[in-house]
């Protein structure tokens, strides 16, 4: 019985949490870039000073993500892009450090920063881009920014910088809370001459919705088989108690 109730309870919290990650993935089915995170379970003995051969909990033993290539959807924006095959874009993360991601929907600010979305920094070879004023862009494979005059001598194409694209191997990332990925223990991962960029171009979400809602489904009656186990188990220890009880 400790085995059943061990491995009931620990199990129905961490389905609850396989839950609340696949409600992540679905809400974030449209997002541009994103990376479906993915759960796996498994059960393990308690630790402790005295001996519980009998006991079990279920721990969450992995946490990854699906790093597979999401639909390319063109935008004809010059500073969008997108990432063909394996890699990722740098950016500067507000403490600092150096974070990935696949999602290419740059912005520029008012002082011509190459920038994220949500104002973080797009690292070049020297550090943030900077886009020079009345320039139209254009990106390269290779990730290169060519600027093209839109006053003066427009026939003139200078290569101001070139995008920082770096491939470090899968398990050497992690993804942080706020869904931008990072090198484990720190520090930077070199750049990559051999990642390919598309301009004009987003990447889309690897969410597969309906394999997220089929995997929903299938928590939700895991969820419930554990709680009528908990039952169960609280059923008989009242039975037994009756019986063992003195007359």
């Amino acid at each position: 019985m400790d085995r059943l109730i061990y491995t009931a309870m620990t199990g129905a919290k961490h389905v609850l949490e396989q839950q609340a990650a696949v409600s992540h993935n679905l809400a974030n089915a449209t997002t541009t870039g994103f990376r479906a995170e993915i759960h796996r379970l498994r059960a393990v003995q308690v630790q402790s000073d005295a001996p519980l051969p009998t006991r079990a909990f279920v721990v969450d033993a992995s946490a990854y993500s699906n790093y597979s290539q999401g639909p390319l959807q063109e935008t004809g924006r010059a500073f969008d892009a997108a990432v063909q095959g394996e890699g990722w874009f740098a950016i500067r993360l507000p403490d600092g450090s150096e974070g990935y991601t696949r999602n290419g929907n740059f912005q520029l600010s008012p002082n011509g920063v190459l920038q994220t979305a949500q104002g973080y920094p797009v690292l070049g070879e020297g550090g943030p881009i900077t886009i020079p004023p009345d320039n139209q862009v254009l990106i390269g494979g290779d990730g290169s920014l060519s600027a093209v005059p839109t006053t003066g001598a427009q026939n003139t194409v200078n290569v101001i910088d070139r995008l920082k694209l770096v491939n470090p191997p899968a398990q050497n990332l992690e993804r942080g809370e706020d869904g931008y990925f990072r090198v484990r223990g720190g520090g930077a991962a070199p750049a990559d001459e051999s990642v390919r960029v598309i301009g004009g171009f987003l990447e889309g979400s690897n969410v597969n919705v309906v394999d997220q809602m089929v995997n929903m489904i299938s928590l939700a009656r895991q969820f419930e088989m554990q709680t009528r186990l908990l039952t169960t188990a609280e059923q008989d220890d009242r039975t037994a108690t009756q019986l063992l009880a003195p007359a």
